[in-house]
């Protein structure tokens, strides 16, 4: 709630506390006199609250000195309860005639009366500045959570790049033995790649077309190494091309695809498959596997977990994300299905 709005809501309620003992004087001869006597009442309540709202909630019940809460609670409640009870039988005494004398009953009945008062408009400061301080800690907890999740985000972007390139320039050194003119077009391939990582990738979201577009690049520089043997298609069928998408979740599987899924001597395939309709996203890519054997630490297989704990801060519950080998011919098969 903005401060101007509290503080309105506040001389609304003493405003109509104070305007309440209109509704009670009684005779047609009513004077200041009379109806400012009769203001002791919330006069007494509105001490009682802000003491507890400014002094005893704050710095007595909340950092855990609740004696001294209840004690100063108590003192107040029981001297204002008796004092209110002398002061209202003095000021029906004054103005209205008939005025009787109650028994000591009754005496007991207005004093527990007026003390319950005092002690609800205890309850309620109280209760206001502890839901204010949790309303507080819980946007305090939202916000350090957030800005959590946004450091871990930006953390895993910057690891995707590095991760990346590393794997890129591996492949650009191994093709300049070999071939220098396709080396250069693979550089120029790098250079449209790190485009998109410099400039989309800071976004929280990018177009889709943007992301495909990436992806062709990376497969296309991929190819320039590859025999004429290995199958690589890249099928895409999109709806919406300007949909949003949370940049370079995809291109780890890819680089996963080309790593583990190329044979220099069996057959070898990379099948990849963008569809898009509505607010759904799939992206399914199928390879031959041929797995590294444990002496080949290259990657650490640390792209499968940014994936993840991608997924897990973008889409939280609304993607789905199968993978493994499937089939007796061996074909790992990777599919995230996401809700936008």
């Amino acid at each position: 709630m903005n401060k101007p709005l509290y503080i309105i809501l506040h001389v609304g309620i003493w405003a109509y506390m104070f305007l309440s003992p209109l509704l009670f004087m009684r005779g047609s001869d009513v004077n200041i006199i009379q109806y400012l006597m009769n203001c002791m009442t919330p006069l007494l309540m509105m001490v009682v609250f802000y003491a507890n709202f400014f002094w005893l909630t704050p710095y007595n019940f909340v950092i855990g000195k609740r004696r001294y809460y209840l004690l100063f609670n108590l003192l107040m409640v029981v001297v204002f309860g008796t004092f209110l009870h002398s002061w209202s039988s003095y000021t029906q005494s004054l103005f209205y005639e008939g005025y009787y004398y109650e028994s000591k009953v009754d005496t007991l009945n207005y004093i527990f009366r007026d003390m319950l008062s005092l002690a609800m408009s205890a309850g309620m400061a109280t209760a206001i500045v502890l839901a204010t301080k949790w309303q507080r800690n819980e946007e305090a907890r939202l916000e350090a959570e957030n800005a959590r999740v946004d450091a871990e985000l930006k953390n895993l972007r910057s690891q995707v790049n590095p991760h990346f390139l590393l794997n890129t320039l591996n492949n650009i050194y191994a093709l300049t033995a070999i071939d220098q003119p396709r080396a250069q077009d693979a550089i120029q391939q790098l250079s449209k790649l790190l485009r998109h990582m410099l400039y989309d990738n800071q976004e929280a979201e990018v177009v889709l077309k943007d992301e495909i577009q990436f992806i062709e690049n990376y497969v296309s520089l991929m190819k320039i190494r590859l025999s004429s043997s290995v199958d690589v298609r890249l099928e895409k069928d999109v709806q919406d091309p300007c949909v949003r998408i949370s940049p370079l979740i995809f291109i780890s599987l890819v680089e996963n695809a080309f790593k583990h899924g190329i044979s220099p001597t069996e057959p070898s395939f990379v099948h990849i498959k963008l569809t898009q309709r509505d607010n759904t996203i799939c992206f399914n890519i199928k390879n031959s596997n041929y797995p590294k054997n444990s002496y080949d630490r290259s990657g650490h297989g640390i792209g499968l977990q940014q994936v993840q704990r991608r997924l897990d801060y973008a889409y939280a519950g609304c993607y789905e994300w199968v993978k493994g080998v499937v089939g007796k011919e061996g074909i790992y098969s990777s599919t995230i299905i996401i809700k936008l």
